[in-house]
């Protein structure tokens, strides 16, 4: 063992011969055991991220296959149901009562309207169907001279009565919910945007 006064004579010796200083080893410190490492912190922050984006993203979704919004009955009047004649089909535009403020000129929109007379209880019948087809929503367009539908975007086509006859549509034109007050005016409710988990009567059926 070399005695301590030896190390410091030496050490004082080199300092003054090289001018140089001897350093002493630093400390160092230790993260405590539990301190959390950065890999680790990062992982957490990535999958709260992703949490927070998976429910965001799903919110919209829920509500669209649940179709859990809920609308005000609003109905429009469509004038006399005398004034639509009888196996003919027309066109009756007006403006939303579901529109916003922002909506503009997309706000007016329009239905068909079908007259198919009285039935044995002498009571009115109507076709009432909205305009948009059921592939996209694309406004369709009545010919009386082949008594067909047609959307000009995609190609749907559809009869009279409004069911499908070909193109991409999954299925017939929506039906839209009317009735008859005791002045003979027609009212047909007012038509949201339809979609096949939101249509616009129950099960696309027409009123019968």
């Amino acid at each position: 063992m070399t005695p301590t006064g030896a190390t410091t004579g030496q050490t004082t010796f080199l300092t003054a011969f090289t001018g140089w200083t001897t350093m002493e080893p630093e400390a160092t410190q230790n993260p405590p055991a539990d301190a959390p490492s950065r890999r680790s912190f990062f992982w957490w922050l990535t999958a709260g991220a992703s949490a927070v984006a998976a429910v965001a993203a799903g919110i919209p979704l829920l509500g669209y296959f649940l179709s859990t919004r809920k609308r005000d009955a609003k109905w429009i009047n469509l004038g006399p149901g005398s004034a639509f004649p009888v196996a003919e089909t027309r066109m009756k535009t007006f403006e939303n009562t579901l529109k916003e403020p922002w909506d503009g000129m997309t706000a007016n929109t329009g239905v068909y309207v079908r007259n198919l007379g009285k039935d044995k209880d002498q009571k009115d019948r109507f076709l009432v169907l909205a305009v948009n087809c059921a592939h996209l929503g694309c406004p369709v367009a009545w010919f009386a001279e082949s008594g067909l539908f047609m959307c000009p975007c995609h190609g749907g086509v559809y009869y009279a009565n409004g069911e499908r006859a070909s193109g991409p549509p999954p299925h017939g034109m929506f039906h839209c919910d009317w009735k008859v007050d005791k002045k003979g005016q027609l009212w047909v409710q007012a038509p949201h945007y339809p979609t096949e988990a939101d249509p616009l009567v129950k099960d696309n059926k027409p009123k019968v």
